[in-house]
């Protein structure tokens, strides 16, 4: 965990996060995720209660003296005030709002069940707002072709690889980044370490083994920094290539295929995967969840949507479609 995390919050806030580091396996970007939403609400809680002069700057309200006492007068309707406070002050959407919920209702649960400084669990009955279903972006077949031709330039062995992974593996964009080359074992299959830590085997098809092999032939062997010895891909400045620079990478390439200002991004990329894998690939939805990496079917499944052509083709189907009226 972030020391400079572990020293800024109140020692019940910090067992807290070490427990779900340590016991829970939760992943360090979700970790400084409930440190966030938590502080946010240690800070609206103070504010609210006259805890704080009304004039404070709201992100300098401390929260390092959070203790039992006031935990146990929180009630469900601070909660919802808060939640409130989330929407109509900080303009926080539906998904921002329910990973808040999220939060709060695995905190409280802790207080009440784990460490029992709480008897009753204020966010029992905390509903989450309910959220919008939307289709995940994705790019058609032809505009996956299109972004892998455009790809060029000094770095395009790379460039095109780090392309060929996301379309045809699906991977997060730090899954991608944390490759090691010595990962890939005889077999073509990859181990893949995802979110909260967990560990799932994929497999490179012939598109993907062919990448690799012709960046591995450009590949700086000489000057690479120790600790990045093994990584896959690598920056120019020789260093395991950062979040950030492929996003870069992507955002680049998608432009030049004229694709950009379409809301594409890493992640969409890893949304076209899966869902030319389930339309055009046939891939069984159970096999879907294991390749992407998701604890529940129901994750996986917003890539059963029916795409406008299969709708399209559901109507000329319709036996009526051919009937034409005599003169």
């Amino acid at each position: 965990m972030n020391r400079e995390i572990l020293n800024s919050v109140s020692p019940i806030l910090r067992d807290y996060l070490t427990y779900n580091e340590t016991i829970k396996g939760k992943s360090a970007k979700t970790i400084e995720e409930y440190y966030r939403d938590l502080t946010l609400f240690f800070r609206y809680l103070k504010l609210q209660r006259g805890l704080v002069h009304e004039d404070t700057e709201f992100n300098k309200i401390e929260t390092n003296d959070i203790n039992a006492e006031l935990l146990k007068s929180v009630t469900i309707s601070d909660l919802y005030g808060f939640i409130v406070y989330c929407k109509n002050e900080r303009n926080n959407k539906e998904a921002a709002r329910a990973r808040k919920v999220c939060c709060l209702r695995g905190f409280f649960k802790y207080l009440t069940n784990n460490v029992h400084i709480l008897d009753v669990n204020p966010a029992a009955q905390l509903d989450t707002p309910k959220l919008r279903k939307s289709l995940p972006v994705h790019l058609s077949l032809e505009q996956s072709f299109e972004l892998l031709r455009s790809v060029d330039g000094p770095n395009k062995e790379r460039d095109y690889m780090i392309l060929t992974l996301f379309l045809n593996c699906g991977m997060r964009l730090s899954e991608l980044c944390s490759l090691n080359y010595t990962d890939i074992k005889d077999d073509g299959s990859i181990k893949i370490l995802g979110k909260g830590n967990k560990e799932r085997i994929i497999y490179l098809n012939g598109a993907c083994k062919d990448a690799i092999e012709q960046y591995m032939k450009v590949r700086p062997v000489d000057g690479v920094a120790l600790k990045d010895k093994y990584a896959l891909i690598l920056s120019s400045r020789r260093q395991r290539i950062s979040n950030k620079t492929v996003q870069h990478i992507v955002y680049s390439f998608l432009e030049k295929a004229g694709l950009g200002g379409q809301g594409f991004s890493t992640h969409k990329l890893r949304h076209t995967a899966a869902t030319l894998m389930y339309q055009l690939g046939n891939v069984d939805i159970r096999v879907l969840k294991d390749i992407l990496g998701h604890e529940s079917l129901s994750t996986t499944q917003i890539y059963t949507h029916v795409s406008s052509s299969q709708l399209e083709d559901a109507f000329n189907k319709n036996p009526i479609a051919g009937f034409k009226p005599k003169n």
